[in-house]
């Protein structure tokens, strides 16, 4: 679709005849996805900034106590810090139709990213998991629990990677209505999910891994077919990883855990990303934590030597170099019959013009049955074919050679060595 600048924006549809056409105060401009939770549209509020307004599809007209509930968790959730994450700007609850509205991110969802630009690795897949860590720390810090963190609830824009729709899972309780929309949210759910086990922070970390398994391989650690067979795998079987640097790898297993209390929390996570599990005594306080990974989620990361492969020291000089020239060497070309000379006891060429010799004698001795002609017929293939082999050879073969009379001398100056 053409977005409000002319500019094409993937991934935005027009809207239906029966999508509305405002939520309160916001004019709906278009349809940015659809869930289990509702409608996201594009909006613009009343100062033609464009928003993210998301449609719930609850009545919470009917369950006082899911209303009450649903207001407490989105007031929650309007605290939460702008860390890498999509701020909540208003909450409808009292409306035929609640709707939530929240900072509008322009870029692609991770999902879709690596379904049409591949996996990522490196620095790039780096930044993206100290972004989530980065969001999921300022959430938890805020006593909201996401409870949905999937790669489609997480935008790559502009600025990095940031995290959406944080806190309306939990609101709506959607542990209780998994089996209609499970589908797309099942790979990333916790054990206790399925055990309908008390849900906390936790769950937010086994999501966080398994969506940085996603991006870097594509696919889920723990499939993505059917609900029964990926519920059995997260509540039994290993995670299917991929090859990653050791610090990574370890990191996302020991989050993969099946036992909730065996997980590091999100702002542990966050703190070994950043590298100060070695140096515990530095570690800042949450705050410059916070501001850091939201930094390091746009800056070059540290890369990570790959697991069973060498690494390179290599030394720094304390001080600069001197900066040398390079005398001028002289390369002597050599001449037609120094080229001639080399040649015409070359080995190989002589090899070549004995094994064709004696295949024209035996052609010629099968031709007549006469030794005479046979060998009339290998000593001619032996000269045509040596000779022809050896005036080649020394027309292409011009390659230096040591000092020589009558040699022509080019005198080639290599350019100076660069400094440090």
């Amino acid at each position: 679709m053409v977005g409000l600048m002319g500019v094409t924006m993937p991934g935005i549809t027009p809207l239906s005849p029966h999508d509305p056409r405002s939520a309160g105060p916001y004019q709906l401009l278009a349809r940015l996805g659809t869930g289990g939770q509702g409608v996201v549209y594009l909006g613009r509020d009343g100062d033609g900034q464009r928003v993210a307004v998301k449609v719930i599809n609850v009545d919470l007209h009917r369950d006082p106590r899911a209303k009450a509930r649903f207001a407490r968790e989105i007031a929650a959730a309007r605290r939460v810090a702008s860390f890498c994450t999509a701020q909540i700007l208003f909450a409808e609850v009292d409306g035929d139709a609640p709707y939530v509205v929240s900072e509008f991110i322009e870029g692609p969802t991770l999902r879709r990213h690596v379904r049409e630009q591949g996996p990522m690795s490196g620095n790039t897949l780096h930044r993206l998991a100290v972004g989530i860590a980065t969001a999921l720390t300022t959430i938890h810090r805020s006593d909201v629990v996401h409870c949905d963190l999937k790669p489609d609830n997480v935008i790559l824009g502009l600025d990095g990677p940031r995290v959406i729709d944080f806190g309306i899972a939990r609101a709506l309780d959607l542990t209780e209505t998994m089996t209609r929309q499970v589908m797309g949210t099942a790979p990333y759910m916790a054990p206790e999910r399925f055990r309908n086990d008390e849900v906390g922070p936790a769950c937010d970390v086994f999501a966080w891994a398994a969506t940085i398994a996603f991006a870097a391989t594509g696919r889920p650690p723990f499939g993505s077919d059917s609900i029964g067979a990926v519920m059995h795998r997260v509540l039994h079987e290993p995670p299917d990883l991929p090859v990653l640097p050791d610090p990574l790898d370890e990191l996302i297993r020991q989050c993969l855990h099946k036992d909730q209390q065996a997980r590091p929390s999100a702002e542990q996570v966050l703190l070994r990303l950043l590298g100060y599990v070695a140096r515990p005594s530095a570690t800042p306080p949450l705050e410059a934590v916070l501001r850091e990974g939201n930094v390091r989620a746009t800056a070059p990361a540290p890369t990570y030597p790959m697991p069973n492969r060498p690494t390179m020291t290599i030394p720094v000089p304390t001080s600069p170099a001197p900066t040398a020239t390079a005398p001028a060497e002289t390369v002597r070309r050599e001449t037609w019959p120094q080229r001639l000379r080399r040649e015409y006891a070359d080995p190989w060429g002589i090899s070549t013009a004995v094994f064709l010799g004696l295949t024209g004698a035996a052609a010629g001795y099968a031709a007549s049955s006469d030794t005479g002609t046979a060998v009339i017929a290998a000593t001619v293939t032996f000269v045509v074919v040596y000779s022809v082999r050896l005036l080649l050879a020394t027309a292409l073969s011009a390659r230096p050679g040591a000092d020589s009379a009558g040699a022509t001398p080019i005198t080639y100056r290599p350019p100076p060595s660069p400094g440090p």
